[in-house]
């Protein structure tokens, strides 16, 4: 019988890959705390291909972990239902973060295929902030802006993710999970900057403060 994780790679692996346009890594923290905010993801997700598809499109990867050792990767897809039908394969489960393994994972992504962004949403932060830092750093190297979104107000967790944006040189914002208008912004700001760079976040920001909010923090 297959695992809820085979059914996740299985249905993602039917799905095309897209070979134009931007790439973008949406990660996302699946502990138990997290259920409410990943619906809410899984919900807005949607935004980032309709924002993008203006600017040439976006190919997205979800990215996830959960439990004590599990973190997993779909392949970059280009379609809003495809990366929800991803989503819907997943529930959350206890554990602690593992922040750590998707910043290595986008980094060695990187290394072989150019990846413009990096849009993170979580809560909390259970790791070393120093090697979490470096990794970013070669984040920042590689060109890779990390867009760190989190909910709640965990200080540990702001202080990490803070860090984490400046050394990559992309940007940090706080929401709350009631706030759905907010996240969707977010989301479609990050998504413009992957697709389109800086003029298309400059763009967006003359509409819309969470844009920015974001582009005043880039370098």
């Amino acid at each position: 019988m297959k695992s809820e994780i085979d059914r996740f790679l299985t249905a993602a692996a039917a799905l095309p890959a897209r070979q134009a346009g931007g790439r973008l890594v949406f990660a996302l923290d699946a502990t138990m705390s997290r259920q409410p905010t990943w619906d809410l993801a899984q919900s807005l997700q949607g935004e980032m291909f309709e924002t993008a598809a203006t600017l040439g499109g976006l190919s997205v990867q979800l990215v996830y972990f959960r439990g004590f050792a599990e973190c997993k990767a779909s392949p970059f897809l280009d379609r809003g239902e495809g990366l929800a039908a991803c989503m819907m394969q997943i529930s959350v489960r206890a554990g602690r973060t593992q922040i750590g393994k998707v910043l290595r994972h986008v980094r060695d992504a990187a290394r072989a295929e150019r990846i413009g962004a990096l849009v993170y949403i979580g809560d909390a932060m259970e790791e070393s902030p120093e090697n979490l830092a470096r990794l970013a750093g070669e984040l920042g190297l590689l060109g890779v802006k990390a867009f760190m979104f989190q909910e709640g107000h965990d200080a540990a967790a702001e202080q990490a993710f803070r860090r984490i944006a400046a050394l990559s040189g992309g940007a940090y914002a706080a929401f709350d999970a009631n706030a759905a208008k907010r996240l969707k912004a977010l989301l479609g700001a990050a998504a413009a900057y992957a697709a389109g760079g800086v003029p298309a976040l400059e763009a967006r920001a003359s509409a819309e403060s969470e844009a920015s909010l974001l582009l005043s923090q880039m370098r």
